[in-house]
């Protein structure tokens, strides 16, 4: 008995000299997100459900986040010393951006700091040619490319697609050269050089994993390109394809994110090509405008996910609610100015019609200004609203 009393009393000591394990929900936890965009902001919603206190790191003193939110530090996440103060009083440090200084992220790391995504995962994805070059590596399908460190290096077959190696976010840095004219305009600067690959449409898988392990996919989604603007008209949920085809993007998602070996949410684009087979075109190690619909359209959103994910809890349900149809609102050609939206009231009537604007100030020429999410039983009706949606709703400049 007095053995068993004299063992009892050593571990309540050793308990009591023991640091209890910060928790998420703890009142003093800080989860540092840099970048305070459209991103961050959709991830408050579900950490002030989870009970997360999300601090933000952005240069922006009037970014997206810091209209509701006041825990902004203003800075620049691509300057190391900004990014270690930023990090130095945080229990995780995450990214609602991959170009970033991960050089600071590498140190916050070896000084014990949790760093989900891992910065290792940020080095190869944030440039496009280390990127490019594993999914050679690990035999996942890409199209063909070279790498060139200026365009005095390019062997001009045309068509081709250069995408600069850094830098390139929401359409911008990459090019389709068809032919010698368009080839005046292309950037000098290192670059990927890719064919030009003949696809039928372009699909994406969203995919999640924990610290734990655990693994957890979307259903695929197809999309329609702006091709001026290069970016997403029209995101289908489900996709339209067969079940066989979505199990074999899920298949190579999952691959990548295991290999990775990535805590996080991973954005898997694909390029299905005219003879059927699968293409990865890029991913973003974040969430991502093919998950947008996910918001309402599924059983948990692509932010939960993301919280879930890279605080160790366990994954939700990725099931589809009802079908969908996500359009971008972007700045109307021609704009640049304080933002004015036309149009929107008819359409707040609608059930099943879910706005997002992103409380951008400024708008131009194919901002991201906002989304919308149509859901309906029938997936034509949904297509035909936000057909009718992207024709009446403007955004323009006051």
């Amino acid at each position: 008995m007095k053995n068993t009393l004299t063992c009892t009393i050593h571990i309540l000591n050793l308990l009591s000299l023991s640091p209890m394990k910060k928790q998420f929900f703890d009142s003093d936890f800080k989860l540092g997100i840099l970048g305070g965009g459209q991103l961050g902001r959709m991830m408050l919603a579900p950490a002030l459900d989870l009970g997360v206190a999300l601090y933000f790191l952005d240069p922006n003193g009037d970014s997206p986040c810091l209209q509701i939110v006041k825990n902004q530090m203003i800075g620049d996440f691509n300057d190391k010393q900004t990014v270690l103060d930023f990090g130095k009083d945080k229990d995780l440090i995450s990214v609602e951006i991959e170009h970033v200084n991960t050089e600071a992220l590498h140190e916050l790391v070896r000084e014990g700091k949790k760093v989900y995504p891992q910065p290792s995962v940020l080095d190869i994805i944030k440039d496009k040619g280390v990127q490019k070059q594993w999914f050679l590596d690990h035999g996942i399908p890409t199209a063909d490319f070279y790498l060139v460190a200026d365009m005095s290096e390019v062997k001009m077959d045309y068509p081709f697609v250069q995408k600069l190696r850094t830098g390139g976010y929401d359409g911008q840095g990459v090019q389709v050269v068809k032919n010698e004219m368009d080839a005046k305009d292309v950037f000098n600067e290192p670059s990927v050089i890719e064919n030009l690959v003949d696809f039928e449409v372009e699909l994406a898988v969203i995919v999640a994993r924990n610290e734990d392990g655990e693994v957890n996919s979307y259903p695929m989604v197809s999309m329609a390109f702006d091709d001026k603007a290069n970016l997403v008209s029209y995101l289908y949920s489900p996709s339209g394809r067969s079940i066989e085809l979505e199990d074999e993007a899920k298949r190579i998602a999952e691959k990548i994110i295991i290999e990775l070996k990535m805590v996080g949410l991973l954005a898997i684009e694909f390029f299905l090509t005219k003879d059927g087979k699968l293409l990865v075109n890029e991913m973003a190690p974040r969430p991502h405008n093919s998950g947008h619909h996910t918001i309402e359209a599924n059983v948990t959103s692509q932010y939960e996910q993301f919280l879930r994910a890279i605080l160790n809890l366990p994954l939700g349900s990725t099931s589809i609610v009802k079908p969908s149809v996500m359009i971008n609102l972007l700045g109307s050609e021609g704009s640049t100015g304080v933002v004015k939206y036309q149009g929107i009231e008819r359409y707040l009537q609608k059930e099943g019609v879910y706005f997002h604007i992103y409380g951008k100030r400024m708008t131009k020429p194919y901002r991201k200004m906002g989304h919308v999410t149509v859901m309906h039983d029938d997936m034509q009706e949904a297509v035909a609203i936000a057909e009718e949606i992207k024709n009446n709703v403007k955004v323009i400049c006051k």
